[in-house]
C-alpha cells in the first residue's frame, strides 16, 4: 500500500529517486550525439556554430555562462532545501555522505596532481576529477533497480549534492580571472539587496529573479565565474511558507521555484550542455592521445580516486563507530556505489573548461580523460553492484525494494 502525503512536494533529490534512470538516459543520449557529430561530416558545422556571435557573446557562452547559471540556481536550491528540510537536514544524516563526499574530493585530485606534478600548466585542472555527476550517477544505478537497497540511491544523491557544493567553492577559490574590484563591489551590493528582501518577507520570486538577472551581469564581468551567481541567487531564495498556508510548503517560493526548473534543467540544459562540450574530434588521434598526462590523470582520478577516496572514508568513519553503512546495503554494494562516484561528467567537464580556457588541445585531453574515466567507472560500478545484489540475495539478506 502506498501513502501519499501532501507535506511536501518531490524535490530534484526525491524526483530522481523515482525516476532517476531518464535524466541521465538524456545526458547520455547528448554526449554520444556530440561525439558522433563531432565525427562526422558536420564536424566542421557544429564546430563553427558554437563560436558564432549571438547578441554579445557566442552560442558556446551563452550555454556555458548564461544557462549553466540556471542549473547552477537549481543546484543552489537542492542544496538550500535538503539542508534545511531534506535528507541533510541533521548532523547525523550529513555526516557519513559529507566525509565520504570530502575523501571522494581530496584523493581524486591528489591522482591527479602525481600526474601532473611537473608541468605547471596541466596541474591547473586538479580539480577536474573531484566532481561526481548525480544524473548519471544514479541513471546508472537505476539500472541495478531495486536489488540495491533506497538507502543506498540517497546515500549517492546526498553525497553528490555535497560534492556538487564542494565543487562550487572549488570554482569560487581556484578557477577565476583578473578581478574587477568595482563590478565585485556592485555584485556584492545586490546580492546584499537579494538578503535584505529574504530577511523582510518577500515571498514574490520577480523580485529575485530580476535582481538575479544584474547579479549575473555583474559576476561575468566582475572576473568570478557567472555561473556563481546561480548558487547565491538560490541561498536567497526564501524556504517560507506563503502566510495561511499551513502546511503546504509548495507554497514556498524556493519549491515553486525548483519545481518550474526540474524539467528545463535536466531535460534541456544540460544535455544542451552535454551536447556543446562532449564533442572531440578523434580524426588523427593516436593511441598515445589515452596516455597523456592529463587524460590520465583524470581518468584514474574518477576511476581509482573517487573509489579510494569514497570507500575508503566510508571504511574508516563506520569502523570508528560515529556513522553506520546505509540500511541494509552490504560492503560489497557499498564498493558498487563508491565506484559509480568515478561518474564526473557535467561538473567535471565544467571545471576543465575553465582550468584551460582558451587551450582547446588541453580542453580535448579532458574530455577524452572524463569520458573515458567515466564510462570505465560506470561499467565496473554496474557489474560490482549486480554480482553484490546476487550475492546478497543468495545469502538470504534482505532487500529493500527502492
Amino acid at each position: 500500500m502506498t501513502i501519499i502525503t501532501r507535506r511536501r512536494p518531490l524535490s530534484l533529490l526525491r524526483a530522481f529517486l523515482d525516476g532517476e534512470a531518464s535524466g541521465g538516459i538524456a545526458l547520455m543520449t547528448a554526449a554520444a550525439l556530440a561525439m558522433l557529430v563531432a565525427n562526422s561530416p558536420l564536424a566542421g558545422a557544429y564546430f563553427e556554430a558554437l563560436h558564432v556571435q549571438l547578441g554579445p557573446l557566442p552560442i558556446s557562452h551563452w550555454i556555458n555562462d548564461a544557462l549553466m547559471a540556471v542549473f547552477f540556481v537549481l543546484v543552489g536550491l537542492e542544496i538550500k532545501r535538503e539542508m534545511l528540510d531534506g535528507q541533510l537536514a541533521t548532523w547525523p544524516r550529513r555526516l557519513l555522505p559529507g566525509i565520504a563526499a570530502a575523501g571522494g574530493m581530496a584523493v581524486p585530485a591528489l591522482i591527479y596532481t602525481a600526474f601532473n606534478s611537473g608541468d605547471p600548466e596541466a596541474i591547473r585542472g586538479w580539480g577536474i576529477p573531484t566532481a561526481t555527476d548525480i544524473a548519471f550517477a544514479l541513471g546508472v544505478l537505476s539500472l541495478v533497480g531495486s536489488r540495491v537497497p533506497a538507502s543506498l540511491k540517497i546515500f549517492l544523491a546526498a553525497l553528490a549534492i555535497i560534492d556538487d557544493l564542494g565543487a562550487v567553492l572549488i570554482i569560487a577559490l581556484f578557477y577565476n580571472t583578473g578581478l574587477s574590484l568595482p563590478d565585485l563591489a556592485m555584485a556584492a551590493a545586490v546580492l546584499a539587496l537579494l538578503v535584505i528582501l529574504n530577511r523582510s518577507g518577500v515571498i514574490r520570486l520577480l523580485p529575485y529573479l530580476v535582481l538575479g538577472v544584474v547579479l549575473w551581469v555583474l559576476v561575468y564581468r566582475s572576473g568570478i565565474h557567472a555561473t556563481l551567481a546561480g548558487v547565491a541567487l538560490a541561498l536567497t531564495i526564501p524556504l517560507r511558507r506563503r502566510p495561511g498556508g499551513a502546511d503546504d510548503t509548495r507554497a514556498s517560493p524556493l519549491h515553486r521555484l525548483e519545481h518550474a526548473l526540474i524539467i528545463v534543467v535536466p531535460f534541456v540544459i544540460v544535455p544542451l550542455f552535454g551536447f556543446a562540450n562532449a564533442g572531440v574530434s578523434l580524426a588523427g588521434v593516436g593511441v598515445e592521445r589515452l596516455f597523456d598526462s592529463i587524460t590520465l590523470g583524470v581518468a584514474f582520478g574518477l576511476v581509482a580516486g573517487k573509489f579510494i577516496g569514497v570507500l575508503g572514508t566510508v571504511a574508516i568513519v563506520v569502523r570508528l563507530g560515529w556513522a553506520e553503512l546505509p540500511a541494509q546495503a552490504s560492503w560489497a554494494q557499498m564498493a558498487g556505489v563508491a565506484m559509480l562516484c568515478g561518474i564526473g561528467f557535467t561538473m567535471s567537464l565544467f571545471i576543465g573548461l575553465l582550468a584551460f580556457d582558451g587551450l582547446p588541445l588541453l580542453q580535448d585531453e579532458v574530455k577524452v580523460g572524463i569520458l573515458l574515466g567515466s564510462f570505465v567507472a560506470a561499467c565496473l560500478g554496474t557489474i560490482v553492484l549486480l554480482n553484490s545484489s546476487r550475492a546478497t540475495a543468495g545469502a538470504g539478506a534482505p532487500v529493500e525494494q527502492g
